[in-house]
């Protein structure tokens, strides 16, 4: 893959308001999911508002390869024509799941109660990514997994294994392996439960429901009962909180400005990002909220400091920690552009993201010129003066556009190296972020 670089911020450096009315691309978590759902029910499904991103994409392109009919995705339009739950077909060969840990985690579950072996690889950074919490459970499930040395992709479900239930205490919170767990537990003989130590999103839940599969829900415990089926259904996806959130930060940290972020999902396991920001002083308001195919959706107004004012340094609530797993590079830069300190614990889980999200970012901040200090579990963040200069996004979406929003405040052009797999999650990033007042340059 070519390299594509961002030269993000004006070299006038007046700053300039944010303004406008824009609609972020659909939920990456939900897309994935809508394709998976949709394959495994009797029925045909239509989806609108997909995600026409490399992650979603590697999702639909896995289960066209296992003899799915889908027809789209065109402009977010996708008809899925289920096999149901028993009427996938082995691939010609390995499923490339791309950079999309959510394929590969929820996929590893879904498959392993089928009647084939089938192989899953990924890029480079993806074969980094620790797939012991996922083939854990599974083994003990009763599933034959093998991964390569260190328990990272490529991995591999042999055929021929009855699942059984299990009773499974999660030892993170992790969305992608309580799902996984649940997905095997669609084919296992009986009850499959799992208990986890903190709220994650809940989209799993949600959508099966919505496919007409019963989730038992009791506090922290999710269950299901394998052997029931899915029926066909019509999915409207609302916009990603995460990708709303770079812009969520860019309004907050510019002063006067005022832009609106249009049908965005509100799920409550998903809204750490606000109130996050919200305890730092921002100004976030809720114009109109309605619920779409079982999730909140809302349209949200920022504005941004007045009077010289700036967001406030604060000690993050651990209790919101999971709920805005995804968004902490972009809050680690209204961090920086905060008055005092910011605080950060209870993250050890984004040392294993895409890149070690913590150090990346504390490097690519020390960089310019900001006081950031990794712990093992988070970071410590002294508000200051962004500068200008290069920043290494090890080929991390969410890095890149963090870097780019914390170039609205810097004093010179930042140079963000790495920047290809933004597509992954959010395609026409670029060209929304220059139309509401960023200044980036693409090269590659």
């Amino acid at each position: 893959m070519s390299s594509v670089d961002f030269f993000a911020g004006s070299k006038e450096k007046t700053i300039q308001p944010l303004s406008g009315e824009i609609r972020v691309p659909g939920d990456k978590s939900i897309s994935h999911r809508s394709i998976m759902f949709g394959a495994i029910a009797e029925g045909t499904s239509h989806v609108t508002g997909f995600l026409e991103g490399a992650d979603a994409l590697a999702t639909l392109n896995a289960f066209r390869a296992m003899g799915v009919e889908i027809e789209g995705p065109e402009n977010g339009q996708v008809t899925i024509h289920g096999v149901g739950m028993h009427g996938l077909k082995a691939p010609d060969g390995p499923l490339d799941m791309g950079n999309s840990g959510t394929s590969i985690r929820l996929l590893s579950g879904l498959l392993a109660g089928q009647g084939f072996e089938v192989t899953m690889t990924g890029d480079a950074s993806l074969s980094t990514r620790p797939m012991k919490r996922v083939t854990d459970p599974l083994a003990l499930m009763g599933a034959v997994v093998e991964t390569a040395e260190g328990g990272t992709p490529p991995l591999t479900l042999k055929s021929g294994s009855q699942l059984k239930g299990i009773n499974y205490a999660l030892p993170m919170a992790s969305a992608q392996v309580k799902s996984c767990v649940l997905l095997a537990g669609l084919y296992a003989q009986g009850r499959t439960e799992v208990i986890e130590p903190a709220p994650t999103r809940d989209h799993t839940e949600r959508m099966l429901e919505a496919f007409g599969y019963n989730v038992e829900i009791d506090g922290p415990k999710r269950a299901v009962v394998g052997g029931g089926k899915l029926k066909a259904a019509n999915i409207d996806i609302p916009s990603d909180i995460s990708s709303a959130a770079f812009f969520l930060v860019a309004a907050s940290i510019v002063p006067e400005s005022d832009l609106t972020l249009k049908h965005v999902g509100m799920n409550p396991t998903r809204v750490g990002v606000i109130n996050i920001l919200k305890a730092m002083g921002a100004n976030i308001e809720t114009v109109s909220s309605s619920f779409i195919g079982g999730e909140p959706v809302a349209d949200l107004r920022v504005r941004g400091p007045k009077n010289g004012k700036k967001l406030q340094g604060i000690v993050i609530d651990e209790a919101d920690v999971p709920l805005a797993i995804d968004e902490f590079p972009v809050l680690f830069v209204a961090a920086a552009a905060a008055e005092g300190e910011t605080i950060l614990t209870g993250a050890e889980e984004l040392r294993v993201k895409e890149s070690d999200r913590i150090q990346v970012m504390a490097d690519g901040m020390l960089a310019l010129g900001i006081d950031a200090v990794p712990t093992e579990d988070g970071i410590v963040i002294q508000g200051g003066v962004i500068g200008g200069g290069v920043v290494e996004s090890h080929h991390d979406h969410r890095i890149s556009m963090a870097f780019a929003v914390a170039s609205l405040l810097s004093t010179d052009t930042i140079h963000i190296q790495g920047c290809d797999n933004v597509a992954t999650s959010f395609p026409n990033f670029v060209e929304l972020a220059n139309q509401v007042g960023f200044s980036i340059e693409v090269a590659s």
